[in-house]
């Protein structure tokens, strides 16, 4: 199950499919700097889809960890998932990229149902200043976007 929606995630990433036919209709979103819950897959879309734009950092790794996944976005940015644990409905993938100048580095909670739609995803960050510059920049994005 939910290998299939991670390989679909990946290519949602790489620009070569849509969340609509990846997140679930009733999806729920939590972010790392909202005390509640997005719910439904329009917010969930909303807030992914701004992500997209400020997760990629500023320039690209030099050497992406195919193992773990590497950089999902075939090679266009310095977000790269360096671990990844797999099980049923849940993946647990650990990220890493860097904003101006600071290291972030945090982990995508994500579970599916038995059709491999995404019902859950959680981001969660660190250290404080990552936290900090996510927010400040996917709060400037989901203005532009028309959700802020």
């Amino acid at each position: 199950m939910i290998e299939t929606a991670i390989e679909r995630w990946h290519a949602v990433l790489r620009g070569e499919a849509d969340l609509d036919d990846l997140l679930h209709e009733d999806c729920v979103f939590w972010s790392p700097v909202l005390f509640r819950a997005q719910q439904g897959r329009e917010l969930t879309k909303m807030y992914l889809q701004a992500a997209a734009q400020v997760f990629p950092g500023d320039s690209p790794s030099e050497e992406p960890d195919q193992e773990s996944g590497g950089d999902p976005t075939g090679g266009d940015s310095a977000f790269r998932y360096t671990r990844r644990v797999l099980d049923g409905h849940l993946a647990v993938l650990e990220f890493e990229t860097n904003m101006g100048g600071i290291a972030v580095n945090g982990v995508d909670i994500i579970t599916c149902d038995d059709d491999g739609m995404i019902t859950e995803f959680k981001v969660m960050l660190r250290p404080i200043k990552a936290v900090e510059a996510v927010r400040d920049r996917m709060a400037a994005m989901l203005e532009t976007l028309g959700g802020g």
